[in-house]
């Protein structure tokens, strides 16, 4: 994808934010606890933060939160669900934060939109000696036969790169991590995946596969066609035809410790 067409992609959420805070899953709470293990304390920064999906996860696991989003129609759906966190706009590649404010930087589905050559010194710059940055992303389980049927007649545009395990751990292996000498203050990268599933219908499923970018980009004749092949799709198969069911999903987790020489001298 070029820098352009990221761009496009990045900015399409606003848009639909009433649809993505009511239909975009939350994250596994064991995958947002091992993120947070080796962090230093309990002040974490949620990095494009959106509608506040992995806020609420956090606060809920009794994080002391500051959320940044750069998107004015997805940071107003998550003050307006989260009015006790402090919700900033900003973005990753200026984050509007003091320097060492907080022990961990987390992303939920959000860190393939930085310029980590911007973004990667912004947030060493904000954490703290031996803090956590870590990326989460919420992806199918193809493992599961029918979520796999899915997959392939759902299109790369409702479902593409990370949102299946093996894709995920492939994409997320080298990049997403920051660049431009700001790689030398972080340690080895770890992946880890945690069981998740999302109780949908076939109607709330189609309208949750409606607020992934490449479907918000894309031309409303083509976007409709293929919404209504999933439609077909879920209405043949006896998993998804008839009433609720959940959909087979995992968290997988990026993380990396700032290795500074402060945080050398304290191992």
């Amino acid at each position: 994808m070029s820098k352009d067409e990221r761009l496009l992609h990045a900015s399409s959420f606003g848009a639909a934010a009433v649809e993505y805070a009511e239909h975009r899953p939350d994250y596994a709470r064991a995958a947002v606890r091992w993120a947070l293990e080796p962090a230093p304390g309990p002040r974490v920064l949620d990095l494009g933060a959106g509608t506040g999906k992995l806020t609420a996860t956090l606060v809920a696991l009794g994080a002391d939160v500051v959320a940044v989003e750069p998107d004015p129609a997805m940071l107003t759906e998550l003050r307006r669900s989260l009015p006790a966190v402090p919700a900033l706009e900003g973005r990753a590649e200026a984050i509007p934060l003091p320097d060492g404010s907080v022990d961990a930087v987390l992303a939920g589905n959000a860190m393939h939109w930085f310029d980590m050559a911007l973004a990667g010194p912004e947030i060493a710059r904000v954490l703290v000696p031996g803090g956590i940055l870590a990326g989460l992303w919420n992806v199918l389980n193809d493992r599961v036969e029918w979520v796999a049927g899915l997959a392939r007649i759902s299109g790369s545009a409702a479902i593409g790169p990370r949102d299946t395990p093996a894709s995920w751990r492939a994409e997320t292996a080298a990049a997403h991590l920051p660049g431009n000498g700001a790689a030398a203050r972080f340690g080895s990268p770890e992946q880890a995946e945690f069981p998740h599933g999302q109780r949908r219908t076939a109607d709330s499923l189609v309208a949750t596969l409606a607020t992934r970018a490449g479907m918000l980009v894309m031309p409303e004749s083509e976007r409709q066609a293929t919404l209504a092949r999933i439609r077909a799709f879920l209405a043949s198969g006896p998993e998804t035809a008839h009433g609720a069911f959940v959909l087979p999903m995992l968290t997988g987790v990026l993380r990396v410790r700032e290795a500074s020489s402060e945080a050398a001298g304290d191992s």
